[in-house]
């Protein structure tokens, strides 16, 4: 399958934080004709093996997302909700819903709220639903809801909600179909709960075991107007090799071989700092005694909104760089 194909396809999979079993079963289908091996553990991390000479490398991309779950349902049917992750309900007013299910709705704030300094509990879900019983018929306490939208292309660029971090977990897909000759022994470990914590990275990482840990995530970016400057990146100027986040201060010489790679294959790179926000890198790259750490990511503007873009030239050039980097038995390695 082609890039799109696969976003399109795991876009349509239901992959909150906490509840990644669709999003798992897509992308365990796409792997296993060029996995070794496939295993789920405990937490649900999804781990891909890929056998290769050498020592271990360990690409993870999440595969949840940010979301809501219902915490009340009202007399009059609407839902109250909680967040999965860092949604904030400004970006989030008015944008349409689904359930597991397939029960659609949208995210409204309520008329008498503050937009400016809108709080969650000023907002409700109508799914409707006439009434509570009836609402009760189609949604329960507990069930979780993301954002409902289709992934558009326009060019080289691609809209949709959930970019983070499904365009990372696509990416790493046509990564390991272009892998043949892996000069590492490659665990690309799809993890759940980053949204909330890092929290499969950091179970994944401690089985692995792995001497070099990669990232594969978005990044935030620096190139609309009245940016505030939280990231360096920008679309169309191609993969970001990770120098820092707010988790994580990678590896130099991991930072120095990716860079060094791009180089020699002509990959357009640039390099990432983001002021805010973090990745699976900061659970990995402290694990037991300590792994080489970095990231590969893919610029991407309005992070964490429904609408969110990125350009699908960055993507393939990341595909690119993990592919050098996982080496075909030329590159060689450096751990």
């Amino acid at each position: 399958m082609e890039l799109i194909e696969i976003l399109e396809a795991l876009n349509q999979t239901h992959g909150p934080s906490g509840d990644e079993g669709g999003v798992r079963e897509k992308i365990e289908e796409l792997a296993r004709p060029f996995a070794d091996e496939i295993v789920t553990d405990t937490l649900g991390n999804l781990i891909v093996h890929k056998k290769g000479a050498g020592p271990w490398m360990m690409l993870a991309a999440h595969m949840d997302s940010i979301g809501f779950i219902v915490t009340h349902i009202e007399k009059e049917g609407f839902l109250r909700v909680g967040r999965l992750g860092g949604i904030s309900p400004k970006e989030a007013a008015y944008a349409p819903v689904r359930f597991k299910n397939g029960v659609q709705g949208v995210f409204v704030p309520e008329e008498k709220a503050d937009f400016g300094k809108l709080k969650l509990d000023e907002c409700f879900i109508d799914i409707g639903a006439a009434d509570e019983a009836e609402a009760k018929t189609l949604v329960q306490v507990g069930d979780t809801c993301v954002y409902d939208g289709p992934v558009r292309v326009r060019g080289s660029r691609v809209t949709a909600p959930y970019l983070d971090d499904r365009l990372a977990c696509a990416v790493l897909l046509c990564a390991l179909e272009r892998i043949k000759e892996p000069a590492y022994n490659l665990s690309l470990v799809f993890t759940v709960q980053e949204e909330v914590g890092l929290r499969g990275a950091r179970t994944a990482a401690w089985w692995a075991e792995p001497d070099l840990g990669i990232a594969v995530d978005v990044t935030d970016v620096d190139d609309t107007p009245g940016s505030e400057k939280y990231g360096t990146t920008q679309l169309g100027k191609g993969a970001a090799v990770k120098v820092m986040d707010s988790s994580v201060i990678c590896h130099p010489e991991v930072v120095a071989r990716l860079e060094e790679l791009a180089k020699a294959e002509g990959i357009p790179v640039q390099r990432d700092i983001l002021r805010a926000g973090g990745t699976d890198a900061g659970a990995i790259h402290t694990t037991r005694c300590g792994v080489k750490t970095g990231g590969i990511s893919i610029p991407c503007r309005y992070v964490h909104t429904p609408a969110e873009t990125a350009s699908l030239e960055d993507a393939q050039a990341c595909i690119r760089l993990i592919a050098a980097l996982a080496g075909d038995g030329k590159t060689g390695r450096f751990v």
